[in-house]
């Protein structure tokens, strides 16, 4: 499969937009609203569980001053209001693809914007992905974590069950993907509507405990504890990032909701209740210094804390749903870009595009998210790994939109320069400050992130490297068919499709078929799919056909990188332009190639084994473009890589 740059196919970010702002998402503006609460959310949403505890984890053992609390709430509440609120709602949300937000658009976006030096955004956009790869595995592990030690408060005695009761839930949670989520996810937004409502209850209650914490709402408390405090409060600010995890939720899942539901659920609800429970939860720890423990659950009333310990999990569940999700609509997103081979995709909905399933990325996650339950044993713990994923992916997308800025909006340079760089030195000093717990976890979701982004740049240029030697080996189709006129070959009735990455020359399955069957059909197509940098292709420009002779067609099918390539409902959508393929009648033939590694590839020697593994990993063509095998002729050849 192919990849195509089509600047006709990106728009401005208003043309990707319905009149509500809604992006691709269609429906009642307050609905959405509602949906997105439940799944844009809960990242962010469940953050209260372990983000002012884990950044206060710093003075139990004594110096656990109004000061000290207030400073550290007022870190947590401005950057909510900064790197949430101003950042992504207000400013990211509106370099959107057509619609669609996340890392990976605004990596194509950038792309367009630099044309040929298009290396750098490249590098950014896979950085970044590969990072949310350690953010979907620790999200989990640390949402649900933190849950259930709440039992902890219920009773001492419940404490070693909180992790085999984490280590049950999440394997139930992995279980269940592959039957879809579409039914449950109509309650996602209501529990969660009344997770936040809750939330916000509790801790308006206890503000009246320590009226002092509403000094907090100035950021003057937050800077004078950062220069009072030295390396310390840098330290204390790695653990202050973890009240933002989530964030780039917002911006991922955009299309699915529409920009403008998505700002005024965080406006009106999420953003004033995350506010309320940590005012609350500092007003707590004021108070009685002693609920630094475990301040979140404190703030509930003794009957109340084992409804609270259900609701709070569920929650988490639901989080880490949502991130589940994201990983599955990334690594999508990945293979159709050409920055993964191709993996089994299973639809869990006939109605809904975006319900699908990866086995083996589902596999890959469970198994990384046991062994961090198992490794860090504790949500305090896995706090040390949580933050470096998710800062490095938010300075990876402000970089990539200073591109967007500065050559798609057409800002002065001077202008997305100040615009851009206030956003970045927050973010890198988010990041900077998470390095600090490097060698407490820290190294987790750096080594899979490195991981990840050595696999994508591996695929990546094995893939281009091969499409090179193969067009360099190829025969332009203009000779072939010259040729064939004279040599009139035996014709055989029916059509022949061949799938090729280039039109204008014979695919080795064409050249294949010829030599050894000596036939040719009475109706021959070439066929190339190729992916877009914009995440959906209208149906007016699905499909382009050029003839090149009477007998043969160059037909080349547009996908956006959203979408699943299902090549007969594209198919059977050429009816209207008059082309007609009749499924039964009509015969696929693709090219499995064997790949051996080769002296002068052109990458080491391990990444040509890399490369040859990943492909064996791959997916059959048939299968990833949803034809029926029956009518699938496989025609294999050796080549080095």
């Amino acid at each position: 499969m192919s990849q195509d740059v089509s600047q006709a196919a990106l728009a401005p970010a208003a043309n990707g937009h319905d009149a509500n702002g809604a992006g691709h998402a269609k429906g009642n503006f307050w609905i959405l609203a509602l949906g997105s609460v439940g799944v844009v959310f809960g990242d962010i949403g469940t953050s209260p569980l372990y983000a002012l505890q884990a950044a206060l984890s710093q003075f139990k053992q004594g110096g656990l001053t109004v000061e000290v609390v207030v400073g550290v709430v007022s870190l947590i509440i401005w950057a909510l209001l900064i790197v949430v609120t101003a950042k992504y709602v207000l400013f990211l949300m509106q370099a959107d693809n057509n619609g669609e937000g996340g890392i990976l658009s605004l990596k194509a976006l950038a792309q367009v914007a630099l044309g040929r030096k298009a290396v750098v955004a490249f590098a950014l956009g896979v950085a970044g992905a590969a990072l949310f790869s350690g953010d979907a595995m620790i999200t989990p592990a640390i949402s649900v974590l933190s849950a259930l030690e709440g039992l902890k408060q219920v009773d001492a005695d419940l404490a070693p069950y909180v992790l085999p009761a984490t280590v049950l839930i999440l394997i139930l949670l992995f279980l269940v993907q592959r039957r879809g989520t579409a039914g449950v996810a109509t309650f996602f937004g209501p529990i969660m509507v009344v997770f936040f409502i809750v939330n916000a209850a509790l801790g308006v209650m206890h503000i009246r405990d320590a009226w002092v914490i509403l000094r907090a709402l100035s950021p003057e408390p937050g800077l004078m504890f950062l220069w009072r405090h030295g390396t310390l409060g840098f330290v204390v600010l790695g653990s202050v990032f973890l009240a933002v995890t989530g964030a780039e939720a917002l911006y991922a899942d955009m299309g699915h909701f529409g920009r403008r539901p998505i700002q005024a659920a965080w406006l009106f609800l999420v953003l004033p209740a995350l506010m309320a429970n940590y005012l609350g939860q500092g007003a707590l720890i004021i108070s009685h210094p002693e609920a630094v423990e475990n301040p979140f659950y404190l703030l509930a009333p003794g009957w109340a804390l084992l409804p609270m310990i259900l609701l709070a999990t569920t929650a988490t569940v639901i989080a880490s749903q949502a991130v589940i999700t994201g990983a599955f609509s990334l690594a999508r997103q990945a293979i159709q870009l050409g920055l993964l081979p191709r993996l089994e995709i299973v639809h869990t909905s006939d109605t809904q595009e975006g319900q699908i399933f990866l086995p083996r990325v589902n596999r890959a996650l469970l198994l990384g998210v046991l062994a961090l339950v198992l490794l860090f044993r504790s949500s305090g713990a896995l706090a040390n790994a949580y933050g470096i994923a998710v800062s490095g992916t938010m300075v990876t997308t402000t970089a990539l939109a200073f591109f967007v800025v500065w050559r798609l909006w057409r800002w002065p340079l001077w202008a997305a320069l100040a615009l851009v760089c206030a956003f970045l030195s927050i973010d890198v000093s988010f990041f900077v400050a998470n390095l600090s717990k490097v060698l407490d976890g820290g190294w987790v979701p750096l080594m899979i992130a490195a991981a990840m982004f050595v696999t994508m740049w591996t695929w990546s240029r094995g893939s281009a490297i091969l499409a090179v030697k193969t067009h360099r080996d190829s025969i332009p189709m203009v000779d072939v068919i010259r040729m064939l006129e004279k040599s009139k070959p035996v014709r055989v009735p029916g059509t022949a499709i061949f799938l090729t990455s280039d039109p204008s020359v014979a695919p080795s399955s064409f050249m294949h078929n010829l030599k050894h069957n000596k036939v040719v059909h009475e109706r021959v197509v070439m066929m190339c799919v190729r992916t877009e940098t914009s995440p959906r292709v209208p149906g007016s420009q699905r499909v382009e056909v050029r003839a090149l002779s009477p007998d043969f067609i160059s037909l080349t099918i547009h996908f956006g990188y959203m979408e699943s390539p299902r090549i007969p409902v594209a198919l059977a959508a050429l009816r209207k332009a008059g082309l007609k393929f009749d499924i039964m009648t009509t015969s696929f033939f693709f090219g499995r190639r064997s790949l051996k590694p080769s002296q002068n590839s052109g990458m080491p020697h391990w990444q040509d084994l890399l490369f040859i593994a990943l492909a064996k990993q791959a997916t059959s063509a048939p299968d990833f473009f949803n034809l029926p095998s029956d009518r699938v002729v496989e025609l294999g050849a050796q080549m080095k890589v």
